[in-house]
């Protein structure tokens, strides 16, 4: 479904708000909001950290939900929306929750769950966790334990607690979408319109809500759990520009990583950074319908 023809943009907006489907109208919470496009088999869509559900996948939407029905997940207190239950504590691991509510209650048969970034943990911490309510789960650009960017190998999620609770200080002294938080999303497009995005972005969310969930990210070691995914899983990822080790070594460390998954397979995407759906949507969406099958 295309919606960019500027004659047709109100019409087409006014046929989605009338052809959403029934679970984005009925579900409600205090932490997540979800819309639905198109049709077709069942992929549910969760953004990265302050990210906005539609700006968070740029174009892929508009081929995606030619061929798939789409659920956007918004987190509460990201990208200007009211934080409500997110204002304090975690923020993926209740979001998990609510979104196997969501497909309980929908009545969703197993759908396929892709996950950018932070939600891409929250798409492990909801296929370990209900194995039987996800088909299949793609991680765009995610680690299982983001914590070894923090510390050397061997780090462990209380020995990186310390400098969870610094980041979590920074980002909430810091003024909206400066400081600690720009450094952080300062590099992760080559596209530089779309970095100015990034920054409007962070300055939108709220920052407690924003600050909890970082801290909980640097904490949270998801390779204990991987075994317990049953459905096929597929990781796309990038070799961030700062980290200057061989490919094979990355790729390397990555496999080990995701050792405890299962039925994973990894895909690294070069000529991009952490935004692959930005740098590269047409290969994106040739692995999305690659994993569709799988």
């Amino acid at each position: 479904m295309r919606r960019q023809s500027p004659g047709l943009a109100a019409i087409v907006m006014l046929l989605l708000s009338a052809c959403a489907t029934t679970p984005g109208r009925e579900f409600a919470s205090d932490r997540i909001t979800v819309i639905t496009y198109g049709s077709g088999p069942d992929v549910i869509l969760i953004p990265g950290l302050a990210g906005h559900r539609e700006e968070a996948w740029g174009g892929v939407i508009e081929t995606l939900d030619d061929r798939y029905r789409l659920h956007l997940v918004q987190v509460h207190g990201f990208a200007g929306t009211a934080p409500g239950a997110n204002v304090e504590g975690p923020v993926s691991a209740p979001v998990a929750e609510e979104l196997a509510r969501y497909v309980r209650e929908t009545g969703l048969a197993r759908p396929a769950v892709i996950g950018h970034s932070m939600g891409g943990t929250i798409g492990m911490m909801l296929t370990a966790r209900h194995p039987d309510d996800v088909g299949r789960l793609m991680v765009v650009d995610m680690m299982p334990f983001m914590g070894e960017l923090f510390g050397a190998t061997g780090a462990t999620p209380d020995g990186l607690r310390g400098i969870a609770d610094q980041a979590r200080a920074r980002i909430l002294v810091d003024p909206p979408g400066t400081g600690f938080i720009a450094q952080l999303f300062e590099g992760m497009t080559m596209d530089a319109q779309k970095e100015s995005v990034l920054m409007r972005l962070a300055r939108e969310g709220d920052r407690r809500t924003v600050a909890h969930a970082f801290h909980e990210l640097i904490v949270t070691d998801m390779r204990p759990e991987l075994s317990r995914i049953t459905a096929p899983v597929t990781v796309l990822y990038v070799q961030p520009p700062n980290v200057q080790v061989p490919a094979q070594q990355f790729d390397t460390s990555m496999a080990r990583l995701y050792a405890n998954a299962p039925n994973v397979r990894l895909v690294r995407i070069d000529d991009s950074r952490h935004f692959i759906q930005w740098d590269q949507p047409a290969r994106l969406i040739a692995e999305v319908d690659t994993f569709m099958t799988r």
